[in-house]
């Protein structure tokens, strides 16, 4: 049944640096329909943020009689003002997104940052659920996670930049430090450092993971780099946040055990007297920040709403 009262369908959108990701979802949270768009960010910021309200505008179209939007973005995002503040990648600065879509759809509109957003569906409705003190962390292009402690999600603008610790690696960093995390443990990271060392021309973290159960040497050694830097981060935030549980996700996720058993054999030995948590892969997938969107349409629904 179409309409607000029959289906309470939100439309939920992702906002990545390739691609983005949309869905229509019903009262439920049960994805209906999924539909994906290139980021056109080789054509400039202004037309990212068109492309983006361009798929709202789709997605409405699709999801007849939706209630709420939920979007989410990368970079640093304000998501108490509606605004995102500055991507790296895609270069915009201060766009009022919550406003636009608004005024475009005339609906309820949820907007945050897709780290968080994609933390709290796995918290939700994920690996997560149930957990009170959570580290969400999606590897892939750069790193960042989405914090929860004592069941409050931390929504500072500035937190859960976990790329940015210095781990000690001597590498120089997009952001202009040197020694970040994300400069050596992530997917694009680990790529670059393998191609340096080899001349190869490995296109991601993914390929090196092959590369080295192949037995390249080289590989393996930046893989275990990577999971060396990781393994640290993670120490430092389990002795000031003492999380029960860590998530990991992102394209990197994708590695499983390859990944998932030497960090926690690492971390295992860099803790002495801390609690250690357990370490899991992600249950959503490449579809957390996407689900997470279209939870932050439902909060966005007034409560007086029919």
């Amino acid at each position: 049944m179409n309409g607000a009262i029959g289906s309470r369908r939100v439309v939920a959108l992702d906002v990545g640096g390739t691609a983005m990701k949309g869905a229509v979802l019903d009262a439920d949270n049960r994805v209906v329909d999924l539909y994906r768009w290139p980021t056109p960010r080789s054509e400039g910021p202004d037309a990212v943020v068109a492309a983006v309200l361009s798929a709202v505008d789709e997605l409405l179209v699709h999801a007849d009689g939706a209630v709420a939007v939920g979007l989410v973005v990368p970079g640093l995002v304000d998501d108490r003002a509606g605004v995102a503040v500055y991507s790296e990648n895609i270069e915009w600065r201060d766009v009022p997104f919550r406003e636009r879509v608004v005024a475009r759809s005339g609906l309820p509109v949820g907007f945050g940052h897709d780290v968080r957003a994609g933390g709290l569906a796995e918290r939700a409705l994920g690996a997560a659920r149930g957990v009170d003190d959570v580290l969400f962390l999606p590897i892939g292009t750069g790193i960042s996670g989405a914090m929860f402690v004592a069941g409050c999600l931390i929504e500072n603008k500035y937190g859960g930049e976990i790329g940015h610790t210095d781990v000690g690696s001597g590498e120089d960093c997009a952001c202009g430090a040197h020694g970040c995390l994300e400069a050596v443990a992530s997917g694009a990271a680990i790529a670059k450092r393998y191609n340096r060392v080899t001349g190869g021309s490995a296109a991601g973290g993914r390929e090196v993971l092959d590369l080295m159960v192949a037995g390249d040497r080289a590989a393996a050694t930046v893989w275990g780099e990577a999971v060396d830097a990781l393994a640290r981060a993670l120490a430092t935030y389990t002795s000031l946040l003492a999380p029960e549980l860590i998530v990991i996700g992102g394209g990197l996720s994708h590695a499983g055990e390859a990944l998932l058993g030497p960090l926690r054999s690492r971390l295992h030995e860099l803790l002495v007297w801390q609690q250690e948590p357990h370490v899991v892969v992600a249950q959503l997938g490449d579809n957390a920040a996407c689900l997470g969107a279209g939870l932050l349409a439902r909060a966005a629904i007034p409560p007086t709403a029919p």
